[in-house]
């Protein structure tokens, strides 16, 4: 487990293959409770290959000085991002 935000990671390695594979980070939030968008890619073992850049915004919480990971949203696609991204700024918009 990682002790620090900076720590944190999505990389998952499975019998010598990384799995899941961390391409870009961004700390949303730090202190007990820890907030961290990943772009990430998926390894196919069918295809032998990385799938399509996803996001997934987790949230972690520091106990017994270790953060652990308490909860995720994956965003499955680029479009869908894009979507998230446009109802944000509607929303940003209208309440200033």
């Amino acid at each position: 487990m990682a002790e620090t935000v900076d720590e944190i990671t999505v990389n998952y390695e499975e019998d010598g293959i990384l799995i899941c594979k961390e391409l870009d980070r961004h700390v949303l939030t730090k202190g007990a409770w820890a907030t961290v968008m990943f772009l990430y890619q998926d390894y196919n073992r069918r295809d032998e290959e990385y799938g399509s850049p996803k996001v997934t915004i987790r949230r972690y919480q520091k106990r017994d000085g270790e953060y652990q990971s308490r909860s995720r949203f994956n965003i499955s696609s680029m479009d869908q991002g894009q979507k998230i991204v446009e109802a944000l700024q509607k929303w940003i918009d209208a309440s200033k």
